[in-house]
């Protein structure tokens, strides 16, 4: 797996903080930082999302992608999955994700609710590689919702 990340900032000005990813897939991400007041050339635009939220949206989907295919391998009529991250970090640089809680909300027709569970717990203890790497540094909890259809 590969990514090449540039700079686009201005760079006659040497300011701005805005990045474009490019993914070995041929993908591409924008990133973008925080406005800074004291000093606006530290700054970014607010253009695209940072780069520790794309690490929590690549987490989030990571997870997700688990559960859809545990429980489609499972036979379940999943027809939904969505998953909201709320996190926590630290105050004082590194400041690495110290508390991430996963809320699934997982829509289907006449899923177990222990089926739901067993494909969260798979994902989180055995399969998604980005939430196994912040169970380093974070305390990642679960919880889950079903929607009947």
């Amino acid at each position: 797996m590969e990514c090449t990340v540039s700079w686009t900032g201005n760079a006659g000005t040497r300011s701005g903080m805005g990045f474009v990813a490019e993914t070995g897939s041929g993908h591409v991400v924008a990133m973008d930082g925080a406005p800074d007041a004291v000093k606006p050339e530290n700054g970014g635009q607010n253009l695209a999302p940072r780069p520790m939220e794309l690490v929590l949206a690549g987490t989030g989907g990571c997870t997700a992608y688990d559960v859809v295919l545990i429980l489609k391998r499972g036979r379940h009529d999943v027809r939904g999955c969505t998953v909201k991250l709320t996190s926590e970090r630290a105050d004082v640089d590194p400041k690495v994700f110290t508390k991430i809680n996963m809320h699934f909300t997982v829509t289907g027709k006449a899923i177990p609710a222990v089926a739901v569970e067993r494909a969260i717990a798979m994902s989180h203890d055995k399969y998604c590689s980005a939430s196994i790497m912040l169970a380093k540094t974070a305390e990642i909890t679960t919880s889950f919702e079903q929607v009947d259809v």
